[in-house]
């Protein structure tokens, strides 16, 4: 045993010191040339037109996965072109015929590695960054989305693009237009970066063509060749987008006092500006933030709010700019809280009529971003609020190659006295200044982000600052990751997320190494160890965990993984509920130590049935926990996906503590009946919040960008049976260029 484990960091430090020897993974193509069409482009996968029979091809795709070595079996040859309106791509996909695609469903914005595609990744300024991806199934599924922080794809980006697929016995022909007034990019410019990717699920192959380490995702910008364009791209013509809407909402309250319904018809719209070529504007009057999308239902069993995205559309454009400063769990600016206040009768919040918005955001020059916002919501007597304007300013400057510097002002303030009088003296704000570093590498190895944050109120608080570091070394071989985040006990980011609000210290370092296997159905061994440790402002250690975790990962998607935990926990700032179910509190100020396993699995996506399931087992704070989450899934075919979510929480705690058992199920049925119509019914049981909820979508894509909703969702009290409220919602969203 001892002379193995010398043998073992003799290994470790081999492959450090090969993997910063070779900064190359093999030739990779010099770039691909677009020229003007030559004739009129028809998007209907023939490709039949002069235009493609003389353009440049980009062929020779080298594999991703399960080897990122080799050439793929199945290959793609690719070709562009251009006119004064549109960007036009084709590619043809060669197959194996005795191979049956796998398409999990028509919906829009699918995943790049669990369904057969084409996929093309686009940086138009050169910053390796920002940029675009868009892609297409076999069965014309599109999706498109925001790629940011370099390799972050932002899928609840929608914009207008036309894609078309011919299906052949050995191949499948996909043809996209992409107008230029969709895309965001640097005038004058006549290279861009390119990279095109090819997943085939049941070849069990991720193919690219500029080729990309099996640990990188396909979306990774760094990694890409140049397009050279015959003549210098510039902007053509005016770019302005109208999005009306009208929305027709009822609703009643049952429950626990019956309230008369309510009834309301709105109208307002977005519009979407382009100043310049990259630089954009968004305008929205009279916004219906209401959210078709329903939040999947957690159990929170942790002492902290849970974090949810942002999905409303007016945010989407280059939000990484407001959203990403900072880390997940320290934000200066959450656009969910926009729109929101504290229910003055009840614990939660309420949402207020927002009046209008405005947001600049986009690139002022080749390195210099910007981002410009303000939100003013209205006076509200039923949650008795006053009209808050909220107002954000940031930057990102390029340094170094691929990393910037970003700054931003968070300013949440009322602009009124208590006599309702406009006034600049005697009024309520909350700031935050805030100023951050992000690091990518040329080569993607090295990331990171630090930053400083101050916070500011119109009453005197001690400490009100942020401060964190993150930094990462990623290879196939391994990856070491060191974190740490100071937090001070009055920093108060209002229109912020702040997980933990106390002040505290953490550091949180990991380290990963992996053995790739060839002659073998697993595909990679990997080994971690991870450290998460919290202090107080005293210096006192309130939370520690320590965990090892082997993962096998295999071939067929399968993965397996073993995690043991050794934790600490010092309850602080009150008692704590381990069940948050209102059951009785362990005391403020008590110690536990405790260890606990977990066994997570995952099958083989491929197939039409597939299952995840996380199991933890062993102790917790003063007794002992097994917990059971997972999902199990069924295809048919590409119509339809099936689905059941599912939670089991079970407690056992030694007297006068009750033991607890709650469950969370959730089943769910996406349909497809076309491309253009979509229902997904949603059916949540959350024994822990005490309620049933039943959601039911309908979506008619009549056009592109351009849809109407339908949906009616109930909330149940489970025992006795009581109907809490019920809402029904009517949405017409129209998508109209100027």
């Amino acid at each position: 045993m001892k002379s193995a484990l010398p043998l073992f960091f003799v290994r470790i430090f081999f492959w450090m010191a090969l993997c910063f020897s070779f900064e190359v993974y093999g030739q990779n193509p010099t770039g691909l040339e677009i020229k003007v069409a030559t004739d009129k482009i028809k998007v209907d996968g023939e490709l039949d037109e002069q235009t493609w029979a003389v353009a440049s091809r980009a062929s020779q795709f080298v594999r991703q996965f399960p080897f990122d070595t080799g050439m793929a079996v199945n290959q793609t040859e690719v070709m562009m072109s251009y006119d004064e309106k549109n960007l036009y791509i084709a590619a043809v996909c060669f197959e194996n015929p005795d191979e049956k695609q796998v398409v999990w469903n028509l919906r829009r914005d699918f995943a790049l590695k669990t369904n057969d595609n084409f996929s093309v990744v686009i940086d138009p300024y050169l910053d390796g960054t920002n940029g675009f991806n868009f892609a297409v199934t076999p069965l014309g599924t599109q999706r498109e989305a925001l790629i940011v922080s370099g390799d972050q794809s932002f899928t609840l980006w929608d914009n207008r693009w036309f894609s078309h697929v011919h299906k052949k016995h050995d191949r499948w022909i996909v043809e996209m237009a992409i107008p230029f007034s969709t895309l965001r990019f640097t005038s004058g410019l006549q290279n861009w970066r390119i990279n095109f990717s090819r997943t085939d699920v049941s070849g069990n192959e991720v193919t690219t063509w500029v080729r990309i380490p099996r640990n990188y995702p396909l979306t990774v910008l760094s990694l890409s060749a140049p397009l050279i364009w015959d003549k210098p791209v510039q902007k053509t013509g005016t770019n302005v987008s109208v999005i009306p809407y009208v929305g027709v909402n009822a609703s009643k309250n049952h429950y626990p006092q019956d309230q008369p319904a309510k009834h309301a018809i709105e109208f307002g719209g977005d519009a979407k500006v382009a100043v310049t070529s990259s630089l954009n504007l968004d305008l929205t009057i009279n916004p219906d933030f209401s959210n078709v999308e329903v939040d999947r239902q957690v159990a929170n069993l942790s002492r902290f709010e849970i974090f949810f995205p942002e999905q409303r559309q007016f945010f989407n454009e280059n939000s990484d700019l407001f959203s990403q400063s900072g880390f997940t769990r320290i934000r200066p600016f959450f656009s969910r809280r926009i729109g929101l206040v504290k229910n003055p009768n009840a614990p939660g919040y309420l949402q207020t009529r927002i009046l209008y918005g405005a947001r600049l955001s986009g690139k002022l020059n080749p390195n210099l971003r910007i981002g410009v916002l303000n939100v003013q919501t209205a006076d509200d007597a039923s949650t008795e609020s006053k009209g808050t304007n909220f107002s954000v300013l940031t930057f990102q400057q390029k340094v170094f190659g691929r990393s910037n510097i970003a700054g931003m002002l968070v300013n949440k303030q009322i602009f009124r006295n208590d006599s309702g009088d406009f006034s600049l003296r005697k009024n309520v704000y909350n700031r935050v200044l805030g100023l951050d570093y992000n690091l990518l590498s040329k080569n993607n190895r090295w990331t990171g982000k630090f930053f400083i944050h101050q916070s500011f109120e119109n009453q005197k608080r001690t400490d009100q600052f942020a401060h964190a570091a993150y930094l990462m070394y990623n290879v196939p071989e391994f990856s070491m990751v060191w974190n740490h985040e100071w937090v001070g006990k009055g920093y108060n980011p209002e229109l912020g997320y702040l997980q933990r609000p106390k002040g505290y210290f953490r550091i949180e370092p990991q380290f990963d190494y992996r053995i790739y296997l060839k002659n073998s159905p697993i595909n990679y061994v990997a080994l971690t160890l991870y450290n998460d440790h919290y202090w107080d402002q005293k210096g006192k250690a309130s939370d520690r965990l320590f965990q090892y975790s082997t993962t096998l990962s295999f071939k067929s998607t399968a993965a397996v993984t073993l995690n043991l935990n050794r934790a600490y926990t010092r309850l602080y700032n009150g008692g704590f509920d381990p069940t948050n179910t209102g059951s009785k509190m362990l005391d403020s100020n008590s110690v536990y130590r405790y260890n606990y396993g977990s066994l997570n699995f995952l099958t083989n996506t491929r197939r039409r049935l597939s299952a995840s399931m996380n199991n933890q087992f062993g102790q917790y704070f003063n007794g002992w926990l097994f917990v059971s989450d997972g999902y199990i899934s069924y295809r048919t075919g590409s119509w339809a996906n099936w689905y059941l979510n599912f939670t089991l929480n079970q407690f056992y705690f030694p007297d006068p503590y009750p033991d607890n058992r709650f469950w969370l199920v959730g089943p769910k049925a996406e349909i497809s009946f076309t491309k253009s119509h979509f229902l997904t019914l949603f059916l949540q049981y959350n024994q822990q919040a005490d309620n049933i909820n039943v959601n039911a979508r309908y979506q008619w894509r009549f056009a592109p960008v351009s849809d109407l909703f339908v949906v009616y969702s109930e909330n149940y009290l489970p025992q006795p049976w009581k109907t809490k409220n019920r809402a029904l919602v009517v949405k017409l969203v129209y998508w109209l260029n100027v």
